[in-house]
C-alpha cells in the first residue's frame, strides 16, 4: 500500500478505476443508462474538476500569495520554477472543463436557455427565481474561467518567467495576475452558493 501511495500516478489511477467500477454498479440500478445516469456520470466530472479548479483557487489565494513575502529570496525561484507553473497548468484546465461539463448538464437538463438567460427565456414565474439565482452562478462560473484564460495565465507567464518579458513588465504581470486571481475568489462565493443551494432547494 505504501508503494502505491506514494506514487501520484498510480494512486490516482487505482482512484479512477474504483470509481468507475462503482459507476458501473449505478448503471444496473433502476436507471440503467437513460438520461438520468448520463447527466450523473457529467455532475461527477463537473464536481470532479470544480473541487481541483476552485481548490487551486484557495490554495494560491490562501496559500501562496499570502506566504510569498515571507519565503527568503534564494528560495523563491523553487515556488516560481516548478510549484507555480504546474499547479497553473491544472488550474486553467480544469477551470474549463468545469464550465463545459456544467453547460453540458444544463444542456442535458434541456434549461440552459432559461439559465443563460437568467429566467427571461422560457420559463413561467413560478421558475424565474430558480432560473435566475442557478444562471447568475454560471454565469459566474463562465466569468470566472474566462478570466483564468483571459487575465491570470497570461500574465502569470509573463510573471514566472514562462515568455519573455523585462522585469517591470514581470511586476506589473505578477499584480494584475494577483487582482484577477483576487477577484475570482471574491466571486467564488455566491458563484458556491448558486450552484449548492439551488440544487438542495430546487433539485
Amino acid at each position: 500500500m505504501a508503494g502505491l501511495l506514494s506514487n501520484f500516478r498510480n494512486t490516482f489511477i487505482v482512484g479512477l478505476v474504483l470509481a468507475v467500477l462503482m459507476i458501473v454498479g449505478f448503471a444496473t440500478g433502476p436507471h440503467g443508462t437513460d438520461s438520468s445516469f448520463i447527466e450523473a456520470v457529467m455532475r461527477w466530472m463537473h464536481v470532479f474538476f470544480g473541487i481541483l479548479w476552485i481548490g487551486l483557487l484557495y490554495y494560491f489565494n490562501f496559500v501562496q500569495i499570502r506566504v510569498m513575502p515571507a519565503v527568503p529570496a534564494e528560495l523563491k525561484p523553487g515556488v516560481s520554477k516548478y510549484i507555480a507553473p504546474e499547479a497553473l497548468f491544472w488550474f486553467r484546465w480544469a477551470a474549463l472543463a468545469t464550465v463545459i461539463m456544467g453547460l453540458a448538464i444544463a444542456g442535458q437538463r434541456h434549461y440552459i436557455g432559461q439559465t443563460l438567460s437568467l429566467g427571461f427565456a422560457g420559463t413561467d414565474a413560478a421558475d424565474k427565481t430558480h432560473y435566475l439565482l442557478l444562471g447568475l452562478g454560471m454565469w459566474l462560473g463562465i466569468i470566472m474561467m474566462l478570466n483564468v484564460w483571459g487575465i491570470i495565465w497570461p500574465n502569470q507567464k509573463r510573471a514566472l518567467g514562462l515568455v519573455e518579458a523585462d522585469a517591470d513588465t514581470k511586476a506589473k504581470a505578477a499584480r494584475v495576475a494577483m487582482m484577477g486571481s483576487r477577484t475570482n475568489l471574491l466571486l467564488s462565493l455566491p458563484m458556491l452558493v448558486s450552484m449548492t443551494m439551488s440544487q438542495t432547494l430546487y433539485g
